[in-house]
Formats: structure tokens, C-alpha cells, sequence
């Protein structure tokens, strides 16, 4: 009986057409990827690098989505349910990522980028300083308020190296047949991100010091500025949510005044009539879109973690010169 079904069942598959029998044996292959759920599109990117076509990648916050403000969707439960790793920033970037997980009920293995990463950290922004004689008076510049860690590390290209490493020991982890594969992928883009950053280096390197001042809507680009010597002027703090009060904006103006600073940009679009009016009241005009929170869809100008810093670099340079 047993053997008569088999033979039924050979003969049923003979009959059908090459391509759905070459359908039904690539099915198992596809499905044997490991499911890896990425909190964001800058994350997912990095794990795509790695994994190759041995993972399945889906990040909850896609291209344009901005990971401070995300409102997940019930369909998002089921891929983390799903996943086998899941990867995340950390330091209080996403914490709507954390409760997914929570209600997801995952209890697999999760990926932190930033374990291991020494935060720029809090610092007393207040409106207030000491000269140094005791006396404590106002300051003549404003400097939004920094209430948490700094979670942006990915903006400094040797801390993205340091994310890279942690997705490789992770992917590795959690597919330990894939291993190789994913040292070797990540040995190759870490080579590519060496060479972007000496590349992103020597193009600040062609602005004078003086000129290497940008206005942003958030505070989204400290380790960028960190990096590569550039001081960066947010019109927020780290989280875009709110908006800067009347004398925060015109002491801002002010300094853009006062400094003659040319680049303006947009960082997050939500800030975008905040941006525009401080660049119409100081003389100056919003220079273009930086990339910060999230890549570009695959047809824009920022589809990828190295496109990113590209793009970003490219408008940055001519603005702070004064020529954009």
C-alpha cells in the first residue's frame, strides 16, 4: 500500500510542468533563509550587507519612517514572532521596538548595536554657564537640552563598523552553518566603510575650520560632528517630537547672524516650517534634506547606509563653503 502511494505520488510529480516542479524544489531553500527583524531601514541595510541572500530581512520602520516617532502596526507582532534575531540600536532609541517584542512574546536572541559603545553623554545644555568666577549668566547662544544618551552612534563610520561587528556575531550566533558566509561578508564591508569614512574625512578636510557650522532640525548628527570636526546647530533636541519655543528659534537666528553661517537643513521633516522660518528670518535659505533616522526609498538619493553618508557629505561640503 505504502509503496503504491509513492509511486503514485513520483509519477503525479513527473507530470507536472518543469517550471512548477522547479517552483516546488526552490520553496524549501527560500524558506530556510533565517528571518532577522530589524527595529529600522539603516539597521536592516547593515543586516542585508552581512547576511546576504542567507537571511530575510524586514525592518519594522522602513525607508523614510521616522524610528523616534514609529507607531507599529499589528502585522509588525507577527514578525517578530517569526524571526529568529532580532536587532536593534538601543540607548532609548526605539523603545516602541522593545514593547513589540514584549508583545510579541520573542524570546529569542537580540542584537543591542550599541553593547559595547561609549554614548556621547548627558550634558547640562542649559541656559545658564559659569564664567568660571562663580557667577552664572546667560548664554548668548541657544543649545538645545540633552536629556538622555546620545543613540546615534551609526553617524561616526568607525561606530557603524563597531555595528557591523555585532551583527556579524549575532548572525553567526543565531546560523552557525552560515558562519563564514557572514564573517567574510562583513569583512568586506567593513573595508568599504574604512575607505568611506577616510573618504568622508578628506572632504570636510577641504572646508576651513571656520566655515564648518550647520543648522539642523534635530539633534541627530553630534557623532557625525564629533567625527569629522563639523559643529552642528539643531533647531531640537534628540527626540523631534515638540517644537522649539520663540526664543530658543531667535537666539538661534542670531547665532546664524552673528556667525555667518550658510548651511541649513532639514533632518526631519516634521520640523520643516520651524526650519524655513528660521532660514527666511536670518538671510539664508534651507540647503537640501539630510539623511539622518532613516534611508531614502531604493530610488532616492539615500537607499543604503554608505549611500547615506554620500549623500549627506555631498550637500554638507558646498553649503558650510558657502557656494551651494
Amino acid at each position: 500500500m505504502r509503496r503504491r502511494l509513492l509511486l503514485t505520488l513520483a509519477a503525479a510529480s513527473a507530470a507536472l510542468p518543469a517550471a512548477h516542479r522547479q517552483v516546488v524544489a526552490q520553496t524549501p531553500r527560500a524558506d530556510a533563509r533565517l528571518p532577522v527583524t530589524a527595529s529600522f531601514s539603516i539597521l536592516g541595510d547593515m543586516v542585508r550587507e552581512v547576511g546576504g541572500g542567507r537571511v530575510a530581512i524586514r525592518s519594522i520602520a522602513g525607508p523614510e519612517a521616522d524610528p523616534h516617532l514609529f507607531q507599529p502596526r499589528p502585522s509588525d507582532v507577527q514578525a517578530i514572532q517569526e524571526a529568529r534575531l532580532v536587532v536593534r540600536n538601543g540607548l532609548a532609541f526605539e523603545p516602541w521596538f522593545d514593547r513589540l517584542i514584549r508583545s510579541a512574546g520573542y524570546a529569542g536572541p537580540v542584537v543591542t548595536t550599541t553593547d559595547g559603545v561609549q554614548p556621547r553623554g548627558m550634558e547640562n545644555h542649559e541656559h545658564g554657564h559659569d564664567h568660571g568666577d562663580g557667577v552664572t549668566r546667560r548664554r548668548q547662544h541657544y543649545v538645545p537640552p540633552r536629556q538622555v544618551a546620545d543613540p546615534h552612534c551609526w553617524q561616526d563610520l568607525r561606530l557603524g563598523q563597531a555595528y557591523v561587528r555585532s551583527i556579524a556575531s549575532g548572525l553567526a550566533a543565531a546560523d552557525p552553518a552560515g558562519a563564514d558566509l557572514y564573517r567574510r561578508n562583513a569583512d568586506a564591508y567593513l573595508q568599504r566603510l574604512a575607505a568611506l569614512d577616510g573618504w568622508v574625512r578628506a572632504q570636510i578636510a577641504t572646508v576651513p575650520p571656520a566655515r564648518r557650522k550647520v543648522v539642523t532640525s534635530h539633534d541627530a548628527l553630534g557623532y557625525f560632528g564629533d567625527a569629522y570636526g563639523v559643529r552642528f546647530l539643531p533647531a531640537q533636541g534628540i527626540m523631534p517630537e515638540g517644537q522649539p519655543s520663540a526664543a530658543q528659534v531667535a537666539a538661534l537666528i542670531r547665532q546664524v547672524r552673528a556667525e555667518g553661517i550658510t548651511a541649513v537643513f532639514l533632518d526631519a521633516p516634521g520640523s520643516a516650517p520651524v526650519l524655513r522660518r528660521l532660514a527666511e528670518e536670518a538671510g539664508v535659505r534651507v540647503s537640501g534634506r539630510l539623511y539622518a533616522d532613516a534611508l531614502s526609498p531604493p530610488d532616492g538619493p539615500a537607499p543604503n547606509y554608505e549611500a547615506m553618508f554620500r549623500h549627506n557629505v555631498g550637500l554638507l561640503v558646498p553649503a558650510m563653503r558657502g557656494n551651494a
